[in-house]
């Protein structure tokens, strides 16, 4: 365990700006989950998915400012995986690290793969194949290069999907209201009408909660990227803190739009129910315009996880939890301090991935992607016992680093705590949660017993 808190300068280029990192914020969760996957919850939940969501964005709200905290006091390209190695020992850093990097390159597969069949309905005539090709080329190349181009690339993207759902609140709002052409006002009918505002009662709010907690995965990112911008103390403290209220405002405020606006029985799980609203109040060919905002938001999170895979896994080489040769920072020139072996590296898991996902979806790669459906948790998880045991060492050793508190430390912290430890025990109890639990408890515990084997290896040596 590292007996200092002070920071090591990092290799890496400081290349991100405060809009660069508060965009990465923004757009790092904002993907396919809330504008497609949004739908199932709305189906088990009835209108009461707003709870739903407010539930589970108070979580992730709680563990981005734990995660704020430790990142402005100390911040690192590994982020959370740092604090876990310094709170807790090698084991918990090696541990998070990998895991994390495992749940990137994984989603990211599903990721490119969701990009292809959109492209390929608009162009038949390139295989889906040929697309996956063409994104993780180009997106290879631009993390290849400075980190700068990465953060304007997530800048446009994160904007777009950002100006997207404004737009959206804005004409739903309208809508509501009986202000656009051929609109009447539609009153509370739909929040209260087929079978009130809980349907399914608590149970479904609950499994509401299931349908929507990972949607709000992705936010850790912005602490990764933290440690590449110029002042990461006081860049990433105010990333955080604009990050999780807008994030919170866009989820529940358009699913408010939603759930007042049509009535919940219409929701089909796998189709957007923005599309709905969308064709509902008229907008011309609105299925293609969300096809268009869905393909971009899937880019922009496979562009954000691709350089935070690579950014954990060149942490890990830092503190000689991952090969040495990983450590190799370019120089000279515009793409100078670019982890490029860590980047090829991550990309390449990340092929594997998509060809897994292309050739064997249903068997291969579905079993990769339940052993990553409930790591987020053990990340979450590891993020608060993390905080819980730094925040006294820090008030001791460096009070001035505290910019970001937690707020209602330390019982916030251990409510959090509970809350991740109910979710899991929820997902045990769902007939359709319960593989993943059980794969991402498969994969945890190989993880954790390398570190144990690593641990006696080096008592030993």
């Amino acid at each position: 365990m590292h007996d200092s808190l002070a920071s090591e300068p990092e290799p890496l280029s400081p290349g991100l700006k405060q809009r660069h990192l508060t965009m990465l914020g923004l757009g790092g969760v904002i993907g396919a989950g809330l504008f497609v996957g949004s739908g199932a919850g709305i189906a088990v939940a009835g209108p009461g998915i707003v709870v739903s969501y407010l539930i589970a964005g108070a979580l992730a709200m709680l563990v981005m400012r734990m995660l704020g905290e430790m990142s402005a006091a100390m911040p690192a390209s590994g982020a959370f995986s740092v604090h876990a190695e310094r709170a807790l020992g090698r084991w918990a850093g090696f541990s998070v690290g990998w895991l994390y990097w495992f749940l990137l390159v994984v989603v990211l597969a599903v990721e490119a793969t969701g990009a292809a069949q959109i492209a390929h309905g608009w162009v038949p005539g390139v295989p889906q194949w040929g697309w996956v090709l063409v994104f993780m080329v180009v997106f290879t190349l631009a993390n290849l290069a400075a980190v700068k181009n990465f953060g304007e690339f997530e800048f446009w993207f994160a904007a777009l999907k950002v100006g997207a759902i404004v737009l959206f609140l804005v004409l739903g709002t309208l809508a509501i209201f009986g202000w656009l052409p051929d609109t009447d006002p539609v009153g509370l009918a739909n929040l209260t009408g087929q079978g009130g505002f809980l349907p399914n009662g608590w149970s479904g709010v609950v499994s509401g909660v299931l349908a929507v907690v990972f949607a709000f995965g992705g936010l850790e990112v912005v602490t990764i990227a933290a440690a590449e911008s110029d002042d990461p103390a006081r860049h990433v403290a105010r990333a955080v803190r604009s990050a999780v209220w807008r994030i919170l405002l866009f989820y529940v405020g358009s699913m408010l739009v939603i759930v007042t606006l049509l009535p919940w029985t219409a929701m089909r799980p796998g189709e957007s129910p923005y599309v709905a609203v969308l064709d509902a109040i008229g907008v011309p060919a609105a299925g293609q315009v969300m096809n268009v905002v869905v393909f971009v938001a899937l880019l922009s999170a496979l562009n954000a996880n691709l350089y935070g895979s690579s950014r954990m896994v060149f942490s890990l080489a830092e503190r000689g939890e991952a090969p040495r040769g990983l450590l190799r920072v370019s120089g000279g020139g515009n793409a100078s301090g670019v982890p490029r072996r860590a980047v090829l590296a991550s990309v390449a898991f990340g092929f594997v991935s998509v060809l897994l996902n292309l050739k064997w979806p249903d068997s291969v790669f579905l079993y990769m992607l339940n052993a990553v459906g409930a790591v987020l948790l053990f990340v979450w998880a590891l993020i608060a016992v993390s905080q819980l045991r730094l925040r006294r060492r820090i008030e001791r050793e460096a009070p001035e680093t505290l910019t970001l508190r937690m707020w209602g430390f330390p019982w916030l912290t251990w409510t959090a705590l509970a809350a991740m430890g109910a979710v899991l025990v929820l997902m045990l109890t769902d007939d359709a949660a319960r593989p993943q639990v059980l794969w991402s408890g498969a994969a945890t515990g190989a993880v954790l017993l390398v570190a144990w084997v690593r641990e006696l290896r080096t008592k030993r040596g």
